[in-house]
């Protein structure tokens, strides 16, 4: 049996790109969903995209908080005015109360350029909402 775990992703693109036309190829049933390099309507569904997507596994809710955190510092020069990339004691708290629950972190931010950037942190075997969905690394 494989222990629960989270496992990271990151989208980083130009806002365009959510939206070409519509969202189909942003839903599993669609043809291009696995290979579309966007990230996915259902934060659940980046389960089901390949295992190279998988930035990285966090067994311990402190490490995938400390990557979250991470994250939001290798950004940092691309966020704008007040939404910094700040990670205060309190979200990090947050973020480790909430990933030992086994829910999901997700966080999505428009940053210079007219892009966006998707920062997830994935609950794995079982996920909550989509309890049938494997674990992308087995």
């Amino acid at each position: 049996m494989i222990t629960p775990h989270h496992h990271a992703y990151v989208w980083l693109g130009h806002g365009d790109v959510l939206v070409k036309p519509g969202d189909a190829h942003r839903r599993p049933g669609h043809a291009e969903f696995r290979s579309a390099q966007v990230m996915p309507l259902e934060c659940a569904d980046w389960l089901l995209k390949p295992a190279s997507r998988v930035e990285g596994t966090f067994h311990e809710p402190r490490e995938g908080a400390d990557w979250f955190a991470g994250q939001l510092d290798v950004y940092a020069e691309l966020f704008a005015g007040s939404c910094a990339g700040e990670f205060s004691r309190e979200r990090y708290e947050e973020t480790v109360r909430i990933l030992a629950a086994g829910e999901d972190r997700v966080g999505g931010w428009w940053v210079v350029g007219d892009r966006f950037l998707s920062l997830n942190l994935i609950a794995c075997s079982p996920h909550r909402v989509r309890p049938e969905y494997r674990c992308p690394l087995r």
